[in-house]
């Protein structure tokens, strides 16, 4: 069974700001091999959801260079896990360029079916101000990029795995078992 959990993004701005000139070791960087940007915004997504899908081909997870989704690097593959997943990990859906608040994204596009770009919002309202890799930037002002097309896209929440409810309670009530720790579906703190 999933529920749906809150996206902290109070938790990615803070990833965003500390990572956005720096590079985490825990990431390959890939900045010499087309670019970095959906990497970053991956990491930031990660730090405010806390939880992967690992659903094969189609997930969003980062284990190592050679074992990632499509979608942790990769600008088309990111929009369509965030807009079609249903399972474990963050979803969200496409707005309005005002409908964006702090923690969303944005991808710029030379046409529908070439979008190249994938940028983290820090700031949204009057002027849209983001952070990103590949040309790293803070606070930069949307306005400041060249493109011919935006999409923008807001993070509703993020689904966790709960384990067998009844599974758990005849272990407790027979005397078989304890509840489980945070399974792998679960946040990691």
């Amino acid at each position: 069974m999933l529920a749906v959990t809150a996206y902290n993004r109070m938790r990615a701005q803070t990833y965003a700001r500390r990572w956005a000139f720096a590079r985490n070791p825990l990431f390959n960087d890939y900045s010499p091999f087309g670019g970095d940007c959906t990497n970053f915004a991956s990491q930031c997504l990660l730090a405010g959801a806390l939880v992967m899908n690992y659903d094969q081909p189609f997930g969003w997870y980062y284990r190592s260079d050679t074992d990632r989704a499509p979608a942790w690097t990769g600008v088309a593959p990111f929009y369509r896990f965030l807009t079609e997943n249903e399972g474990v990990g963050p979803f969200g859906r496409v707005v309005g360029e005002g409908e964006l608040v702090a923690g969303d994204f944005v991808q710029l596009g030379r046409n529908e079916e070439d979008f190249y770009h994938t940028l983290f919002v820090m700031e949204a309202g009057e002027e849209i101000l983001v952070a990103a890799h590949t040309d790293d930037a803070f606070l930069r002002p949307l306005s400041s990029y060249t493109y011919n097309l935006a999409r923008f896209l807001h993070i509703d929440g993020v689904r966790v795995a709960l384990p067998d409810e009844s599974a758990v309670f005849y272990a407790l009530l027979e005397g078989r078992a304890l509840p489980p720790e945070a399974s792998a579906g679960t946040p990691l703190a």
